[in-house]
């Protein structure tokens, strides 16, 4: 039985409502969301599968691109199972703890998500502008310890959350007007002062995708001065080619991430389910395309991707 609308602290249930204003449409709209779920699972996997098992991908470049499609893979496993249920199956209900332990996993797969960006573009800086030292600088064991960090980084920033959640009262409704638990939504249903949670979200907000986007920035300016300095027009565009791949991701992921932590203050102006969607194809979008972009502009995965796929069919082949 689902908790009363009005729960006390700490509240039984939350219910996810959905995407407010889309009722009717909600199981059509599932489909194309499981698709892009089912999407997001085979590129990604196949993805740490060609870079597991192709020696010439064991470079700092496909091993932090691994950490990325890893970070894909548990965002969009943590929240999509969930939300086509509430879809297709009305089954919104969701215990408390397990609310606190989405919202968990969702945050920390963001987090970590925007510190390999970082380390990739300090990746592409190293490559560009000192070359001879690439390996030197970048080699297997300091990025193992690059990777603990990112989950080290993610962790501490964000397990506060669930103490700043869990000390709060839920005497207002536990409808959850969402497809997944998030750490300022769940606040906002409190009855307690929570000017606290607003201000370490903040807080996180900046030393986490403020701090990395910054940085980022930064790098690319750098590796921007360093290739107009190359001699030639080719040996420019080449290096230049190296990171499209990498921008392309980051113009897809920093946009929505600055903007869904502050999108409930433009609720009067944007339609809700203009927001929920905006907030789902967050967790959707990014997880489906990462491996696409990687695959189609990153020769070497291509022809390992199709060196993959000619092994296959030949032993299919003799097999029959």
């Amino acid at each position: 039985m689902p908790a009363d609308n009005h729960s006390v602290f700490p509240p039984a249930t939350f219910i996810l409502t959905g995407i407010p204003g889309t009722k009717e449409s909600q199981v059509s709209l599932a489909s194309p969301f499981c698709l892009m779920y089912v999407a997001a699972l085979l590129g990604n996997s196949l993805l740490l599968y060609i870079i597991a098992t192709e020696r010439s991908l064991h470079e700092p470049m496909y091993l932090f691109l691994s950490m990325l499609a890893a970070a894909d893979l548990l965002v969009s496993t943590t929240t999509v199972p969930k939300m086509l249920a509430v879809f297709w199956f009305r089954a919104g209900e969701i215990s408390f703890a397990a609310c606190l332990t989405q919202m968990f996993f969702v945050h920390v797969s963001f987090t970590s998500e925007s510190s390999i960006l970082l380390a990739m573009a300090f990746d592409r800086y190293v490559a560009i502008c000192n070359p001879l030292r690439y390996t030197t600088l970048l080699s297997k064991p300091v990025i193992g310890k690059i990777g603990l960090a990112v989950l080290t980084r993610s962790f501490c920033l964000v397990f506060p959350f669930i103490f700043l959640v869990m000390r709060l009262r839920f005497c207002r409704t536990n409808f959850l007007p969402q497809t997944y638990c998030q750490y300022i939504t769940v606040a906002r249903l409190a009855c307690d002062d929570i000017m606290v949670n607003l201000w370490y979200g903040v807080a996180v907000g900046v030393l986490a995708f403020g701090l990395d986007a910054v940085l980022i920035a930064v790098s690319y300016l750098l590796i921007l001065r360093a290739v107009f300095l190359l001699p030639s027009k080719g040996a420019r565009l080449k290096a230049l080619r190296t990171c499209s791949s990498h921008v392309c991701v980051i113009l897809m992921f920093y946009p929505p991430s600055f903007f869904s932590p502050s999108a409930h203050q433009y609720g009067d102006v944007i339609p809700g389910y203009i927001l929920n969607l905006l907030a789902n194809s967050h967790v959707l979008i990014p997880p489906m395309l990462n491996p696409i972009i990687y695959g189609v502009t990153t020769k070497e995965i291509l022809k390992s991707l199709i060196n993959l796929f000619d092994r296959s069919c030949r032993r299919n082949f003799l097999l029959s």
